[in-house]
This record gives structure tokens, sequence and C-alpha cells, in this order.
């Protein structure tokens, strides 16, 4: 999460100094470890940079949620992930914590208050469209001209959450409209990897869902679509990629369309 030029603050250094962030920035597993996603994960903290956001990420001491293993059955890992990281939480005295993962988001805000974490978590999406709805965040620029996007909804934050509008409302602050796909909102289509799916073998049938899912996208006839979730990027990438259509069709995340027109 630290390059030459993105400098992140960590709890652990914050804490030593007397010093308590208003927001705790939950980077999440996939912002961590995956090549990809570790990109959305530079791009938000760029755009809490640019806003002066008073935040800090847990760096080392932060741990899975727990969600993969809760969704696979394994209650008591799940409980084990948890209690470690309410510890670290109740630790700092964390209030508010933002995530840019639906999936950490879901487990945080749902799951953990039964087991003695209760925290004020916010989605990026919501953050993001509250900072432009307030006029903190000014978007005057448009990389995108003349380009189209569709959004995909990750089910833990469209269906499990019912955050329908933030994301898009997001997205057309840059683009100005997004073209709704055939099945959207609360009729969305799974991208094929919630409820611990990515990581396990496909079961027998006809069609992956992300290539259902990546043939509906194509159809619309777009040139970009927008996520906001790491496992739906993953799918919707490698649905592209199978389908040839990386020249034509680009996957970028809600918070890399706000770098871009930041300029970040």
């Amino acid at each position: 999460m630290t390059d030459k030029k993105l400098h992140v603050p960590v709890m652990s250094d914050l804490a030593a100094n007397g010093e308590k962030p208003e927001y705790l920035y939950w980077v999440g597993c996939a912002g961590a470890f995956d090549d990809r996603y570790q990109k959305v994960a530079r791009a938000f903290a760029k755009i809490l940079n640019h806003l002066e956001v008073s935040y800090a990420v847990l760096g080392k001491e932060e741990s899975c949620t727990g969600d993969a293993a809760k969704r696979a059955g394994n209650e008591m890992l799940f409980q084990m992930q948890a209690m470690q990281n309410i510890e670290v939480l109740n630790g700092y005295e964390v209030d508010k914590i933002i995530c840019t993962c639906p999936h950490c988001y879901n487990t945080l805000k749902n799951e953990y208050p039964e087991l003695g974490g209760n925290y004020n978590v916010i989605n990026y999406t919501v953050f993001l469209d509250e900072m432009i709805q307030a006029g903190k965040l000014k978007l005057e620029n448009n990389p995108f001209k003349g380009e189209s996007i569709t959004y995909h909804d990750p089910c833990y934050l469209g269906r499990g959450n019912k955050i329908y509008d933030a994301p898009r409302n997001v997205v057309k602050a840059v683009f100005g409209d997004v073209k709704e796909l055939k099945r959207s909102k609360s009729f969305g289509l799974c991208c094929g990897a919630g409820g611990a799916q990515m990581f396990k073998e496909a079961e027998k049938g006809d069609k992956e869902v992300n290539i259902e899912r990546t043939e509906e996208i194509i159809e619309r006839k777009v040139d970009k679509v927008a996520s906001a979730c790491p496992f739906c990027m993953t799918m919707l990438t490698d649905g592209i990629k199978l389908k040839n259509k990386e020249s034509e069709l680009q996957n970028l995340d809600v918070a890399e369309i706000i770098e871009k027109a930041l300029e970040l």
C-alpha cells in the first residue's frame, strides 16, 4: 500500500503518537494480495488523500474477516478469525470503517455485532457518493468522453445490503449515464464467485455463471463495465479474456473511475 507517490497512514503508527483517525480503511484480502485489486486499493487511498480524510489502515494487523470460511461452512474458523479482528479493532477503539469489498462490508456490518464487534461500517461507494453530493469531491473532468458504460451489481452490495443507487451515482458523476443490463439491481445476475464459490472447482453444467454474465455485458455494446467488488472484477475480467474482448471492453472499479477523473 506504500510506494514513492502514495503515503498510507498505519493505525499502529498513529496510535504510538497518540493520534486517532476518523476512519479505518479496511483493505481486505484482495486489496492486500491480489495484483489487480491492489490497484483499486491504491486508487481509493489516493482519493482519501486527495480529500484530506483522516484515516489509517491496520497493515499487518489486518486479517481476513472470515467471510469465505463462514460461507464454506466452517463456522469455528470464522469465529476465530472474527474474534481476532474484533480484539484488534476494539483495542484501537475503532468506530468508522470504510470497506472497498462488499464481502468484508457485509461481514463486518452484519455478522461481527453478535460477536462483540459493533462498528459504523460504510461501503466506499456510499462514502464517495456522499462526498460528491456534499461538494467535497469535485469531478469536472471526464477522461472517458465518447465512451459508454454499464454497471454490474455485486450480490453482497445489492441484494445483500440494498446498495444500488450510490455506485450508479458515482459512475454517472463522471460518465453522465449508465446503460443498465437486462438483469440489474435486485434482479442482477451473480458473477459466480460468491458464497465461497471463488475457491472451489466448478460443478457440472453447460456454462459458467461468469460467462453468462459477460455475454450479457457484451450484448449491451458498451466500452466499459463498472464493478465494485474484487470477486466480481476477477470473474468479469476472466470472462472478457475468454471471449477475446479485451480490446473492446474494459472492467474498471468505481474507485478507478474516480481516480482517473481526478487525474491522481
